[in-house]
């Protein structure tokens, strides 16, 4: 049960647990930045006017063909 819970998603990619947790904080870090800026954006359409995008589509490519 605890190896179900905590190791085999992180296996599935090839990564320890605390890599994993490493990789999902960096992601989460990234998503927040987008979200950030996204927000602004909507308010001041001038500012950060790609950069949510370019995000998203870094973090397409950096994960769109993990555990395969």
């Amino acid at each position: 049960m605890i190896n179900r819970i905590f190791l085999d998603h992180p296996k599935s990619v090839d990564e320890s647990y605390f890599e994993h947790m490493g990789f999902a904080l960096w992601f989460f870090s990234r998503l927040a930045t987008a979200a950030g800026a996204a927000l602004v954006h909507a308010i001041l359409p001038c500012c950060f006017e790609k950069t949510a995008s370019t995000i998203i589509a870094e973090l397409y490519e950096r994960t769109h063909n993990r555990g395969k």
